[in-house]
């Protein structure tokens, strides 16, 4: 019997990332550039044995149907091809979310099974390998493996598509993100769906993919400056891009809703009041606000004017995937 554990948090896009070059090596069209934060992680648990006679997940204590188990088994095959082993495991996530606050679990969920399967395989991996792992279960995921700033790096084949770490002079920690949770339904586009449907269909999509080097290297340089303003515009702008590529597609269509709208024509009205503040947004509704930590305070008095209390989550940055011993589990 060969187990192992690991937690791993969850990361918000700022220069975000929208496509995908290679489907089955999930390599993306461009580089992103993420923040990992703390309000959010899994922990995962994976147990190889030869008493177990096929593959079984667990998600918050329930047993998965035969769709959630594949995807974690073709996952679990790449890390048995690694170690050379045809055991088959049982697989317990358990997601830490405050209540409905509409956060993808891809990112932390894989991170923490890539984790977990290769301590269990004893794979020793290093930071780069554990992340072009992750990759292969969920893009995202790739930059879960580190804490703070990361990028992935689009490379062009399995062996060159993997995050890295930004040094930052933790500049991190002077930040705060503040969800605005609209609703946390699911979405009636998936990311992949609209991914794929944005690159093959957009008009605008081809404009937006030549601007994110730019992006890129605004975002460094705001990152290595401590420029919180310039990370704040460039990050706004990123999305509205990325958002502004669907409504382009054939057919058309829009994770915005009308309390998005409300959120982010609330962020303008503060920021132009005094109160420095930048939103994104991911594939769905919801609103996350990136904000100095010492403005935390004012600007959550200025959201609950319009939301409800429960509506808003704080994060701050997230550290690295951690690797468990039994007692920390």
């Amino acid at each position: 019997m060969y187990s192992g554990k690991a937690r791993a948090y969850t990361n918000i896009a700022l220069i975000k990332y929208w496509g995908k070059e290679n489907q089955e090596l999930i390599i993306p069209m461009n580089n992103s550039l993420s923040l990992t934060l703390d309000a959010f992680y899994t922990e995962t648990n994976v147990t190889f044995s030869e008493d177990t006679s096929e593959d079984l997940f667990y998600l918050d204590n329930q047993l998965q149907d035969s769709k959630a188990t594949l995807k974690v088994s073709r996952f679990l095959d790449l890390v048995r091809a690694k170690a050379g082993s045809s055991l088959h495991a049982v697989v317990k996530s358990q997601n830490f979310v405050p209540t409905a606050a509409g956060l993808a679990s891809s990112a932390s969920g894989l991170a923490a099974l890539a984790g977990a399967a290769s301590a269990a395989l004893n794979l020793q991996l290093s930071s780069e390998e554990l992340s072009r792992l992750a990759r292969r279960g969920s893009g995202s995921a790739c930059r879960s493996i580190y804490g703070g700033f990361a990028e992935w790096q689009k490379g062009d084949s399995d062996e060159t598509s993997y995050a890295v770490n930004i040094p930052s002079d933790s500049f991190e920690d002077e930040l705060s993100m503040i969800f605005v949770v609209v609703n946390d339904a699911q979405k009636d586009i998936s990311s992949r769906d609209g991914m794929q449907r944005t690159v093959e269909t957009s008009a605008f999509y081809d404009g937006w993919l030549q601007t994110v080097p730019q992006d890129l290297a605004k975002a460094r340089k705001a990152i290595t400056d401590k420029d919180f303003t310039a990370l704040g515009e460039v990050t706004e702008a990123s999305a509205l891009k990325m958002h502004g590529t669907t409504l382009a597609a054939t057919p058309p269509f829009t994770y915005w809703s009308a309390e998005s709208m409300k959120a982010m024509n609330l962020i303008r009205q503060i920021r132009t009041s005094g109160l420095p503040c930048y939103f994104t947004m991911d594939a769905g509704p919801n609103v996350k606000i990136l904000v100095e930590r010492k403005n935390e305070e004012a600007l959550l008095n200025a959201l609950k004017d319009q939301f409800d209390p429960q509506q808003l989550v704080v994060a701050h940055a997230g550290p690295a995937i951690e690797v468990l011993s039994e007692e920390e589990a």
